[in-house]
Parts: structure tokens; C-alpha cells; sequence
């Protein structure tokens, strides 16, 4: 298996990469102040899932083909950006009726919370920043001589998902309290509500602008 070593190491650049805000934190926060605390965690959950469908991708071979067919990198890139601005632009649309949905935050109608984990999944899956280091830096921590490959893979991925959910978690209770004070007026509540969809917009154009690769 993984020697401490390697999982330490792993683990401290994993760290690294998450903890600076990228399209996976930002998805986090435009939902917490848009929805609030419970709509940010179950997002964070279907992220985190579909993060790990990647690392079972490399796992399994599939990461190094993505990564290396420009095509392939790119249409599911423009995928999930196409996706975050659909969510952006739903949630700028419905800033208005934003009170009603704060007061049923934590009484999600059925099949809420189950749409919500499937939108953070398919943010998850499709995000290129992940995408790129899974199928380039995990595989550079695994030790071939050890063997059972693929099962050492899916433990540093677990490892890194695991750092992943309690560091964007946390960016979501941040800024679901934050969105309480603006719950104390509707005119804060329909303006938090249009920056948490131009937050989701804007993320969604960055990710099809950026990471492009020749």
C-alpha cells in the first residue's frame, strides 16, 4: 500500500490546491448565500462524489485519456461551465422570490435535496481543476513496486476528498451565516441572492475561458 511518506505528502499538497478558491469554493459560496446552509452542504456532498467518480476514473485508466485529448479535456470543461452559468443565471432570475426559499431553507420540498446533489455532482465531474490533478500528480504518488495500483490510487483520493469536503463545508457555514444578516431585509436578500447568481456566471465563464490547452 501507500507508504506514510507518499500519504503525507499527498496529503500536504492536496491541502495546497484546495485551499485556494476555485471553482468548486466558489459554487460552494454562490449556493450558501443564494440558498443557504443546508442547500451548501448537500452541494458540497454531490461535489465531493463527483470528485471521486474522477479519481476512479484515473483509477481505472480513463483520467490520462481525458487529459490528454484536447477535445475530449475541453468539451467536458465547457459542460460544467455551460452548467454553472444555466445555475447562475437560474438563480439571478429567482432573487426576487429569494424570502420564501430562506424561510423553507431547511424544509426542502421533495426531490430538493436530491436535485441539489446532482447539480454538485455534475460540477464536481466536470471540474478541470480536479480533472488535471488527478490524471497528472496522483499517479505520481503511487509506488508501482508496492502493487495493487488502482487501490492506492483510490486511497489518495479518498484522502484528498476527505480534506476537500471539511475545507469547502466549512466555506459554505461561512457564508450561509453571512447571509443571515442579509435575511433581516428583502432588499439584502434579493441583492445577496444576485450576487450568489452572478458569482455562479461568472465562475462558469472563467472555467470555459481559462485551462485551455493546445
Amino acid at each position: 500500500m501507500v507508504s506514510t511518506d507518499r500519504l503525507l505528502a499527498f496529503a500536504a499538497l492536496s491541502l495546497l490546491l484546495i485551499v485556494v478558491p476555485g471553482p468548486s469554493v466558489l459554487f460552494v459560496i454562490g449556493r450558501a448565500l443564494a440558498h443557504g446552509r443546508r442547500t451548501a452542504l448537500t452541494s458540497v456532498a454531490g461535489n465531493t462524489l463527483g470528485a471521486y467518480v474522477l479519481v476512479a476514473a484515473v483509477a481505472l485508466g480513463i483520467g490520462p485519456v481525458v487529459e490528454r485529448s484536447v477535445p475530449l479535456f475541453t468539451a467536458l470543461k465547457l459542460v460544467g461551465a455551460a452548467y454553472l452559468v444555466h445555475l447562475g443565471v437560474r438563480t439571478w432570475r429567482r432573487r426576487g422570490s429569494l424570502r420564501a426559499a430562506f424561510e423553507g431553507a431547511e424544509r426542502p420540498g421533495r426531490g430538493g435535496g436530491l436535485r441539489t446533489l446532482g447539480e454538485g455532482f455534475a460540477v464536481g465531474v466536470a471540474n478541470p481543476k480536479t480533472m488535471v490533478f488527478f490524471a497528472a500528480v496522483l499517479p505520481q504518488f503511487v509506488d508501482r513496486a508496492q502493487g495493487r495500483v488502482p487501490l492506492q490510487m483510490l486511497l489518495l483520493g479518498l484522502v484528498f476528498n476527505v480534506i476537500a469536503l471539511v475545507s469547502d463545508s466549512a466555506w459554505g457555514l461561512v457564508a450561509s451565516a453571512a447571509r443571515g444578516w442579509f435575511a433581516r431585509s428583502p432588499r439584502r436578500l434579493s441583492a445577496v441572492g444576485g450576487i450568489g447568481g452572478l458569482t455562479l456566471i461568472g465562475l462558469g465563464v472563467t472555467v470555459a475561458a481559462t485551462g485551455r490547452r493546445n
